[in-house]
């Protein structure tokens, strides 16, 4: 059998980013994927920040970007046209390096993601490929499947696995892992629409139209792709509602169909749920096989993409036995208790925004449900910190931004996958730094703003650019900096600036 560090099964967004990711770290990994080709219409529409940073790191974010349309906010509105509640997001370079928000077609990004992995000679793919059973044996994971181009049933090991396979998981079937339910289970038809002109009166904005019977979502897509979600009523049949005819009825108040083609519809069953246990000894899942969410916070590919990258860099030092024993085991637990608490709170948010579209018509109800301290209901964007793992203090967990070096360069062109060092000038006099730990001071960077948000004067940042903890004294900083774990990558090589 051919030996694997990583085997990965399922190849959309979370899975070529985990394989990206594993290749930049040296993991010799494996792909499996059922279909032969990326799914061509659309899907994800929206990631943020935090994910066009990871992109970033895996190289794709300069091409990735020109794809992408501006997305100034979303506005929740009344029956009657009325803004009920506004949630407008920042423009320009924000803290994280990029925009706030993108909103993107999942095809562009997917091909982008897979053609540049086959840059990648540490990653294998195999397409047509349909895993059906995994043992682990302790020392290895063994997995089964069958190469469906040829009809004939391989054999492969690797140190570990990562389900990304999606709400149906195979992966989660052998870790036999319950789900958590949150309470949400609607049918919602969703109507991907490409223009054949441009119609600006509708706007960049996304749009939650509050109407009792018949709540809907408007989103702006690239170029000329629109989406709309518009609720199905129990009792309406699922093929019925779907049918051209119906579904340009329902349009009817923004569209006809002279000036659209329809790209797609379906019928979704919208939930909220998270996996009950993410991993059994050498089998973990990451991406909807471990959470499934309501759209409306627009976070579920961002999640799956979060996850890979608080994984990536543990289970590279531990296949490269830079860690072992308990702190390995260690970082293998730390990967649950971190991630899921952050999953489940903006899954828990999307929710309560679920609620409000569905029963608000009233400016009343919306501050009743997010209220702000002057009364008014406005809405902003949550930056919930990881759950307790390896950080220390009230100040870890926290996802740190990018600071721009005095050179312009992003922090992380500078220092990739590496642990950081972030201090006020003065705190950084005779510190001693683990060989390979970057430093980055106010005196060389625009960090100074970055601490301030933090409330600290130092920090620790690990590989996935969360911090290990603050510290206001040199000694605390010393304390922080003794926890810090090896590069999951080696860094002879680079320039240290």
């Amino acid at each position: 059998m051919e030996h694997f560090d990583v085997a990965i099964v399922g190849y959309g967004p979370a899975g070529a980013t985990l394989a990206h990711l594993l290749a930049q770290c040296g993991l010799k990994t494996l792909v499996l994927e059922r279909e032969s080709a990326a799914y061509h219409l659309p899907r994800a529409v929206h990631f943020d920040a935090e994910v066009m940073r990871v992109f970033q790191w895996i190289g794709i974010a300069d091409a990735m970007e020109p794809m992408t349309a501006l997305h100034p906010g979303m506005r929740f509105v009344s029956p009657e046209g009325k803004l009920l509640l506004d949630w407008p997001r920042p423009q320009g370079e924000g803290p994280q390096g990029w925009r706030a928000n993108y909103r993107f077609h999942q095809p562009d990004l997917e091909k982008l993601l897979r053609d540049t992995l086959v840059e990648r000679p540490e990653v294998t793919v195999r397409t047509r490929c349909e895993a059906f059973f995994v043992e682990d044996q302790g020392d290895q994971v063994e997995i089964r499947f069958e190469d469906m181009s040829r009809g004939k049933v391989e054999r492969v090991a690797a140190k570990y696995v990562v389900g990304c396979d999606g709400a149906r998981s195979l992966i989660r079937r052998y870790i036999e892992s319950g789900m958590e339910d949150y309470g949400f289970h609607e049918r919602w038809l969703v109507i991907d629409v490409i223009l054949k002109n441009e119609k600006p009166e509708l706007g960049d904005h996304s749009i939650q139209y509050c109407v009792p019977d018949r709540p809907a979502t408007y989103v702006r897509g690239p170029g000329k792709r629109r989406r709309w979600e518009i609720t199905v009523q129990p009792g309406e049949d699922t093929a019925e509602i779907s049918r051209p005819e119906r579904v340009w009825e329902l349009l009817s108040d923004w569209l006809t169909p002279e000036e659209a083609d329809l790209e797609r519809t379906a019928v979704y069953v919208f939930h909220s749920l998270v996996a009950e246990d993410w991993r059994k000894g050498r089998l973990l899942l990451a991406g909807d096989a471990c959470h499934q969410t309501p759209p409306f916070m627009g976070q579920g590919m961002c999640a799956g993409t979060r996850d890979v990258a608080n994984l990536y860099w543990k289970l590279a030092l531990i296949c490269q036995s830079k860690v072992a024993g308990e702190q390995a085991e260690a970082l293998l637990e730390s990967y649950e208790s971190e991630r899921k608490p952050n999953a489940r709170e903006y899954i828990q948010t999307a929710v309560r925004l679920g609620g409000l579209i569905n029963t608000c018509g009233t400016e009343e109800a919306l501050r009743a449900a997010l209220p702000n301290s002057d009364g008014s209901a406005r809405m902003e964007s949550i930056a919930p910190p990881i759950g307790p793992g390896l950080g220390v203090g009230d100040k870890s967990g926290r996802l740190f931004g990018q600071p721009r070096l005095s050179d312009g360069r992003r922090m992380d062109e500078a220092y990739p996958h590496q642990w950081v060092v972030i201090t006020e000038a003065d705190l950084a006099d005779g510190i001693d730094l683990p060989e390979g730990v970057a430093l980055v001071t106010t005196a060389n960077s625009n960090a100074a703003e970055h601490l301030a948000r933090l409330g600290a004067r130092a920090t620790v940042l690990r590989p996935d650019r969360h911090t290990l903890g603050g510290a206001d004294t040199k000694s605390e900083l010393e304390a922080l900096i003794a926890r810090i774990l090896p590069n999951p990558i080696a860094i002879q090589e680079q320039e240290m600036v």
